[in-house]
């Protein structure tokens, strides 16, 4: 895979009209779901939560960390590995973490005046809160000193092995008697419980906040990129600085075009 479409000397095109985009609709939601939207029967105002709540943690848990595992498992599968899905997987899960912290503020935010406490060990916020704490660990195992594709391999591993507490917070609500209110679009007898206004608003909701993860992943991507581009400059001078302290000749050639570092022994001077 090519890094073309998104690094560049200035940032593309498309990029900036997806993050414009992502703040239009974005603000769009907010006007909507505070100013326009009705108040629910039952919990009043404080159903417009609803237009945030869902559509962030459809974003951390399905978008980012679905990426995320999907990228992994093409970089472990040998015909599809390239350093392009491990950037991509890392990059994703990053923005995940946000969101996924995300998810559990605004929760925590509806489940004060609805359940009464900031927090319960409920079977969907522990869930959720695990998943948060296994991509923290993804990240931490990223900044291990190591070769990038030992690397990128270990941390594909512990990727797809924290996705599988995913299905396990969409299903929580299921298995397990919870306080958390089930699915509110996508239930099991497809039968959404929200309507009219509201319910354009929350589409418009999760059409915004996937703009912005769009957007934010694209950006990480090219810091990631040029973050290695960066270390493979800064590993070659200190490598030829070394071997000129050594009274050899490092021969220079281009980098490779997967942002890794290809080293070759060192001839000496005046051969």
């Amino acid at each position: 895979m090519s890094d073309a479409p998104i690094v560049g000397r200035s940032r593309p095109v498309w990029v900036r009209v997806v993050g414009l985009a992502g703040l239009v609709t974005t603000a769009l939601t907010v006007w909507l779901g505070l100013w326009v939207t009705p108040p629910d029967q039952k919990q009043g105002n404080l159903v417009r939560l609803v237009y945030l709540h869902p559509p962030i943690a459809w974003v951390a848990l399905y978008l980012a960390f679905g990426l995320a595992a999907l990228s992994s498992l093409l970089y472990l599968w040998r015909r599809t590995r390239s350093l392009f899905w491990d950037r991509l997987a890392a990059a994703s899960v990053e923005v995940g973490v946000v969101f996924n912290a995300l998810t559990l503020a605004t929760g925590m935010l509806w489940g004060r005046p609805s359940w009464g406490v900031w927090w319960t060990w409920d079977a969907r916020l522990t869930s959720t809160a695990l998943l948060l704490v296994l991509f923290l660990g993804y990240l931490a195992l990223r900044r291990v000193p190591a070769d990038p594709e030992v690397r990128a391999k270990r941390c594909a591993v512990a990727g797809l092995i924290a996705f599988v507490d995913v299905p396990i917070v969409h299903f929580s609500v299921v298995w397990w008697q919870t306080l958390h209110q089930g699915a509110t679009v996508l239930n099991a007898d497809l039968s959404p419980t929200i309507h009219g206004s509201m319910a354009w608003t929350l589409l418009l909701g999760f059409v915004a906040l996937t703009l912005v993860f769009v957007w934010m992943v694209a950006v990480r991507y090219r810091i990631e990129v040029l973050a290695d581009r960066t270390g493979a400059e800064h590993l070659e001078i200190s490598l030829a600085e070394r071997w000129a302290e050594g009274g050899v000749a490092v021969p220079t050639a281009p980098a490779p075009s997967n942002g890794s570092v290809e080293l070759r022994p060192p001839s000496p001077v005046g051969q």
